[in-house]
């Protein structure tokens, strides 16, 4: 399965490219990832529960990035065993173009299954493939440009301006 998009991040480049390597942003945006350690030089471990179609399985494994060319792309690959439900693997190439307003973030997914998860055909599959897909670059936009202006609103009501920047912008902009 092959898949290709791009999201528009109202975030300088360097920031988009912070979170990137950030073991925290990539638990928090994994969708159902338990555990994240490692570093960037090591690569990453991770524990990863989903279910796909009747398949249910934790998934052990690495991912690791490469063909890093700061701040403009890298490759993150990653590949997990769940026991019986057999194998997960895959990788994104992640290109950042500076945008007005932001960073463009435009990537392409490859991923691959064996064991009882290939049997369930390539519909369920790709599907499922493209839903994680989905749900990891959204997470990942909403952590690194913070809360909606209108959650803000709502929730900011009388606190300081910093208030108002994602915990990402601030937890960088302190540093």
């Amino acid at each position: 399965m092959e898949l290709t998009d791009s999201r528009d991040i109202a975030a300088d480049r360097q920031t988009v490219w912070n979170a990137l390597l950030d073991p925290d942003v990539l638990k928090d945006c994994v969708p159902g990832c338990q555990e994240m350690s490692g570093s960037v030089e090591d690569g990453f471990e991770a524990v990863v529960v989903q279910k796909v179609g009747p398949v249910k399985a934790t998934f052990k494994g690495q991912v690791t990035l490469s063909d890093m060319t700061q701040p403009e792309a890298l490759t993150l690959m990653g590949e997990g065993k769940g026991g019986a439900a057999g194998f997960a693997k895959g990788g994104a190439r992640v290109r950042l173009d500076e945008i007005e307003g932001g960073t463009r973030l435009t990537y392409e997914v490859e991923a691959k299954v064996g064991g009882k998860l290939a049997q369930l055909g390539s519909r369920i599959i790709d599907g499922f493939a493209k839903k994680m897909t989905d749900q990891f670059f959204t997470r990942f936009q909403e952590v690194v440009e913070g809360p909606a202006e209108a959650e803000t609103a709502l929730e900011g009501a009388g606190d300081a301006p910093d208030d108002k920047k994602g915990w990402l912008k601030r937890r960088f902009s302190k540093s």
